[in-house]
């Protein structure tokens, strides 16, 4: 069936007229920056050889015994507080039972009952589909949980047989589980992004997608607009980009409604989604809670959080991307713009407020990272923090900006000089490639005089009002001194100038 022309993609119009709105629930996985793994020592590292980061915990030998990774805890209760979330203090595992080739135990050790944080959301912004107007809202969630992840099963390594991997096998995870109060695929895209920015600013997680360590599964369903009930949800698999959540969310919304349009019935499913083509495809019925026969785990004691542990864990908390921007605009007087996108990473707000520690210029600053610097970054460098400068240097050639001895102009010479030559400052190298500002008022004013006199007929029209031609006049003394005059003082001479002649 066609959508009406103006109709959004999360709200389709069929012909018979029932309108038709999404209700989509994200859970995201995200694989915790421990050291080592949930339940083993084994190292808890990515890229490493295939099945190096293991031992016989890892593989389920008969008579081993796992053991809780502290850390893991207190990052999903980092998570959980960052979110408003209540933490559930006695907290139990249970084992997940299913039998796939990549999780040697036969079951997954995870939580059932009981997830270690409940509740709580996260705000976004998005825009509507309809009127293109932004909206602030808070996606709700239904809880987190700590588990172990699965091995990975590579399926293009061999061409007759499926090869395993298990260095992620027990990797701690945090599943995020909303509540299905998602409508539009720009309000999935949204969430994924903050969480990605959250789990950056906690340090507990590098949000990676395409390496696997931020991970999304889609449920979607469809329901009449303006009806209360839950439609048969369907899981999609196999988003590994933020783009790639937003373009399932649309295109299983309108599968269904073509499914449902044409007489047909909407299965409780799980199918993959191929990103060259933007169509997912069945791949198995989704499984029920029974199907996997949960029930506590004999080996792992329930693991109580007291009140001390709690108190802990809050007092090391960081400060979060909202408080932040707040404080980008209230300490450092900055706009909504500069402010939102200087805290969009973690990294980038440090690198920012290390540099106003060396200059009060705090607008320069940010003028400064959001030009110059970023266009020298791109989303690996900011991560690994490889800034082209140190935020020091880079407070040092704003000084020589208002200091007046180098123009904004020469500046941006004396920066890429910077990168090149880190171990010189901006000054020596402003004064050795002959970018220091002349601010000599007899030599400059000789050149104003020079020019002047080159331009009578221009001369005439100023003094008969034409002032535009002032900037002309500074331009030709610019050139003359060969971009070394100040222009400030060049300007002010001129015009004194002028209205002496």
């Amino acid at each position: 069936m066609v959508a009406e022309e103006n109709s959004s993609p999360e709200v389709l119009a069929q012909p018979n007229g029932v309108q038709y709105e999404a209700v989509i629930g994200l859970e995201v996985h995200c694989q915790l920056l421990t050291q080592s793994k949930i339940f083993a020592a084994d190292a808890n590292a990515f890229g490493a050889e295939p099945n190096t980061n293991i031992s016989v915990i890892t593989l389920a030998h008969p008579g081993t015994l796992p053991k809780l990774n502290r850390k893991a805890v207190e990052y999903a209760i980092r998570m959980g507080l960052a979110c408003g979330s209540e933490i559930t203090r006695h907290n139990v595992f249970a084992r997940k039972n299913y039998f796939y080739p990549d999780l040697p135990k036969g079951y997954q050790l995870s939580q059932d009952k009981g997830p270690i944080c409940v509740g709580g959301g996260i705000p976004i912004k998005a825009k509507d589909p309809e009127t293109g107007q932004s909206y602030q809202t808070t996606i709700q969630l239904h809880h987190i949980h700590l588990e172990e992840d699965a091995g990975k099963s590579i399926h293009d390594g061999d061409e007759w047989a499926t090869q395993l991997d298990y260095n992620r096998a027990g990797t701690p995870l945090i599943e995020m589980v909303t509540d299905p109060t998602i409508r539009t695929a720009d309000e999935a895209g949204q969430y994924l992004t903050e969480v990605r920015r959250l789990v950056r600013y906690l340090d507990i997680c590098d949000g990676n997608m395409e390496e696997g360590s931020l991970r999304c599964d889609v449920n979607v369903s469809i329901r009449p607009k303006g009806a209360t009930n839950l439609g048969t949800k369907v899981e999609v698999k196999n988003l590994n980009s933020i783009r790639n959540v937003m373009r399932a969310v649309d295109s299983e919304f309108k599968r269904q409604v073509e499914v449902t349009e044409s007489g047909g019935r909407i299965t409780q499913e799980t199918r993959t989604f191929d990103a060259a083509t933007g169509l997912s495809f069945a791949m198995r019925e989704k499984e029920t809670m029974n199907d996997y026969r949960y029930f506590p785990d004999p080996d792992l004691t329930p693991v109580h959080i007291s009140d001390d542990w709690l108190a802990t864990i809050q007092s090391q908390m960081p400060i979060l991307p909202t408080e932040l921007y707040q404080k980008f605009i209230t300490h450092y007087g900055l706009p909504d713009y500069d402010a939102a996108l200087l805290t969009d990473s973690k990294e980038l707000a440090d690198y920012y407020e290390a540099v106003c520690s060396h200059t009060s210029n705090y607008k320069a600053a940010s003028n400064w990272i959001m030009g110059a610097v970023k266009g020298q970054l791109n989303e690996k460098t900011i991560r690994d923090r490889q800034f082209p400068i140190s935020s020091d240097r880079l407070a040092s050639l704003i000084t020589l900006i208002d200091d007046g001895v180098v123009s904004q102009t020469a500046a941006q010479q004396v920066f890429t000089l910077m990168i090149a030559q880190p171990d010189h400052s901006a000054a020596e190298l402003a004064k050795t490639h002959g970018l220091v500002q002349n601010r000599n008022t007899d030599a400059l004013q000789s050149l104003v005089e020079e020019v002047l006199a080159a331009w009578p007929d221009k001369v005439a029209q100023y003094q008969k009002g034409k002032k535009n031609l002032l900037g002309m006049f500074v331009g030709e003394v610019m050139k003359k001194s060969k971009g070394s005059a100040d222009p400030k003082l060049v300007n002010e001479l001129i015009t004194k100038t002028l209205q002496a002649t």
